[in-house]
Parts: C-alpha cells; sequence; structure tokens
C-alpha cells in the first residue's frame, strides 16, 4: 500500500520520490517544448531539474527540523505530486528559482523560534525574499510572513523590526551596482510594469490546470479543517509555527490572485505549505481506506490529465 511506504521517512523513499520528479520533469519538458538537443539546452535542464530536486531537500529539511510533520515521506511526495498536477510549475523557470529562494526564507523564518541568531535569521530571510522578487516580484508579500513571525514568536526588540529593511535594501545595492557596472538604463530595469496586477484568470481557462487546482485546492481545504481543529493540541512551543504554515498558505493564494501573468507557475508558491496542512491530515486521520484513495487520486490524475 502506498500510504504505509510513505509512512516512514527511509532513504528509498528519497529514492523513489526523485525519481518520480525526474519523470514528471522528463514528460513536461516533452510534451511542452519543442526538444533542441544541443549542449546549452541539456546543461538547461540539468540545472533546472537540480533545482526542483534540490527544493524537495531544502522543503523535507525545514519541515523536519521545526518539526512541522512526524517522521514520514508523504510531505515530499505530495510535493512533487503537486508538481505532476501542474506541471506548468515546472515550465517557468523564474518561478522554479524564485521558490527555491522563498523555501530558503521559510527556513530562516521558521527558525526564529529557537530565539538563536535572530538578526541573523532575519536578515537572511529578507534578502532571499528580495531575491525571489527579482525574479517574481509578488513574491514580496513574504515579507508579511517575517512580520506575522515577529508577532507570533513575541519579538519584541524594535532592532530585530528593522533587520528586514537592511535585507532587502543589500540585494537592492548589489543590483544597483551591477545596473552601473554593466551600463544599464535604471529606468528600463525599474519601472510601473513591476507592480502590474491583473485580476485576469481567462490565461487559466484550461482543462489541466482547473482540474489540477481544484484537486489541490479541495485536498487542501479539507485538510485545512483537521489541522484548525487540530491546532490547539500542538505544544506551545511549536503552535506559532504551525500558524505561520497558514499564513503562507493565504500569501500563495494572494500571489495567484496578483500575478500579473497568469499561466499555472505561481502555483508553486503554494506548494509546500499546503504539503504541509495536508501530510498533518494524512497522519491524524484514522480512516487508512480514506487516505490510501486520496493518495491514488492524486497519483493517477496527472496520467488522466495527460490524456486530456
Amino acid at each position: 500500500m502506498i500510504s504505509n511506504f510513505f509512512s516512514q521517512s527511509k532513504p528509498i523513499n528519497f529514492v523513489v520520490v526523485s525519481f518520480l520528479l525526474l519523470t514528471v520533469f522528463v514528460l513536461t519538458k516533452h510534451f511542452n517544448l519543442e526538444i533542441d538537443l544541443s549542449l546549452f539546452f541539456i546543461s538547461k535542464q540539468i540545472v533546472l531539474f537540480g533545482v526542483c530536486l534540490f527544493s524537495v531537500f531544502v522543503f523535507d529539511f525545514l519541515v523536519n527540523k521545526n518539526n512541522l510533520t512526524k517522521k514520514n515521506s508523504y510531505r515530499i511526495l505530495l510535493f512533487v505530486l503537486f508538481f505532476a498536477i501542474l506541471p506548468e510549475t515546472i515550465l517557468n523557470s523564474k518561478t522554479l528559482l524564485a521558490n527555491l529562494f522563498v523555501l530558503f526564507a521559510i527556513r530562516r523564518i521558521i527558525s526564529v523560534r529557537t530565539k538563536k541568531d535572530v538578526k541573523k535569521k532575519l536578515f537572511d530571510a529578507s534578502f532571499w525574499i528580495t531575491l525571489a522578487a527579482c525574479l517574481h516580484f509578488w513574491t514580496l508579500l513574504f515579507f508579511a510572513l517575517i512580520i506575522a513571525a515577529l508577532i507570533v514568536y513575541v519579538i519584541v526588540d524594535i532592532k530585530n523590526w528593522l533587520i528586514p529593511i537592511t535585507g532587502f535594501a543589500t540585494v537592492m545595492i548589489i543590483v544597483l551596482s551591477y545596473l552601473i557596472l554593466t551600463q544599464q538604463d535604471f529606468t528600463e530595469v525599474f519601472n510601473m510594469e513591476l507592480i502590474q496586477v491583473s485580476f485576469d484568470f481567462s490565461p487559466l481557462n484550461s482543462k489541466r490546470i482547473i482540474i489540477g487546482s481544484t484537486l489541490i485546492f479541495s485536498f487542501g481545504l479539507w485538510s485545512m479543517f483537521y489541522y484548525l481543529k487540530n491546532l490547539k493540541s500542538k505544544t506551545k512551543s511549536l503552535r506559532p509555527s504551525y500558524t505561520l504554515i497558514i499564513v503562507a498558505v493565504i500569501i500563495g493564494l494572494l500571489i495567484i490572485v496578483l500575478s500579473p501573468v497568469k499561466n499555472g507557475g505561481e502555483f508553486i508558491f503554494m506548494f509546500a505549505p499546503l504539503s504541509i496542512i495536508i501530510t498533518n491530515y494524512f497522519e491524524v486521520t484514522s480512516e487508512k481506506w480514506f487516505k490510501e484513495t486520496l493518495l491514488w487520486v492524486l497519483l493517477l490524475t496527472p496520467l488522466a490529465i495527460l490524456l486530456l
């Protein structure tokens, strides 16, 4: 049974998930891109797959390090299955890299709970979020997650509240220095197009995206009910971290709504928090047949979508 196999965290689980990700990556590129077997194309795809795979390991590390789920492989399986269900997320290299930077930031934000090296963690988080924003502007909304962390972890020192500004400024100084050295026009890089908002969802009007997003949101909403219900049962030290995951879901949803270019790639920013929430549901549900059914639905949906 799939649920039993992934109920533990073993090296074989990582091997299986990595192979599944490779299969999804290759098939997505094969069906959606004109393959040019040049050295540049192959090298680029290897790097992009490396970003995808590294994102999985970074995600698993941040969850495991902060005890956001129990010791199992459901979280990484769900994370990869979301790529399979919405393969558009693999096609955009900028959002792939931006999501990796966001995962770096979330890891540092949640680790603030230890109250150790708080200033360094806040600086790192703001630095990574600003880097992500250089690739996808609306990831700047994850600065709200830093503010939420300062509130739920009761960080009252005003100096800590100013640290994220220095992280943002550092990236901006680096970018401006690069533009000066390369003699590029500032007005062409920093213009109002950066902060465009679009509420036109017609680009998402395809069977594949509709079915995939509906499935993910349905499972996420169902699991969220149990996640909120069991939030009070968490230890006092861990409860703020679980609350931040809810904030991250809301931010991911806002990015989908506000993004000026809607091609399905923007859904990637919800994969990590939703994987955590659904994994928590898998851990508390006593109905093994239902959990098994949900996993089979998630596994078979990408195959069904390919036939559309």
